[in-house]
């Protein structure tokens, strides 16, 4: 049986991050789940950080992501809001979504907040993409391996391979998860 897992904006901004975190969702090992406020901050972002990707280029972006995982969109999480802590009452919507849903992890790079005492509440957890993807390994190296190959076949302007690949996870920050794949 899949678990559910929300992915925070963070972790959809990165192409190589975002493209494996969508490729392990759609081999079934776990069914993910984002909102159009967390697809508009990861837009707002790419788009202030890098001019060179046009608006278009956004909007078909966040159009492939929504038809890649049809019932990820999360909705109706909004009333939660208000009564939920966070550090950063910006945050509040990403752990409303992860109710809403019954997602068991967030997978975020801000584990700070997430805190543990005000997740574990819910029966969530707030995981790290590289100790996501490091579940994921545990779970079923396999599949991993064959999102990773699908990533590096993908890349064809310019040509990637699977070394390449995992060295670019590996800077985003996956980097025990790059290792365990490299083994």
């Amino acid at each position: 049986m899949t678990f559910a897992a929300v992915y925070d904006a963070n972790v959809l901004y990165g192409n190589e991050v975002r493209d494996l975190l969508i490729r392990i969702a759609r081999s079934g090992t776990v069914r993910a789940h984002w909102t159009n406020e967390i697809l508009d901050e990861m837009v707002r972002n790419l788009a202030g950080n890098r001019p060179d990707i046009s608006p278009d280029k956004l909007v078909t972006l966040r159009e492939r992501m929504n038809a890649a995982l049809p019932g990820a969109l999360v909705a109706d999480y909004e009333a939660l809001i208000e009564s939920l802590k966070l550090p950063d009452a910006d945050d509040r919507h990403v752990l409303a979504a992860a109710i809403k849903c019954g997602a068991e992890v967030i997978v975020t790079s801000n584990l700070k907040d997430f805190p543990v005492g005000m997740v574990e509440t819910y029966g969530i957890v707030a995981k790290t993409p590289d100790d996501f993807v490091l579940d994921q390994l545990d779970l079923d190296e396999g599949t991993v391996r064959t999102c990773v190959q699908e990533i590096a076949n993908g890349r064809t302007r310019p040509p990637k391979t699977f070394a390449a690949i995992l060295d670019a996870l590996e800077r985003a920050g996956l980097v025990e998860s790059a290792a365990a794949l490299r083994d």
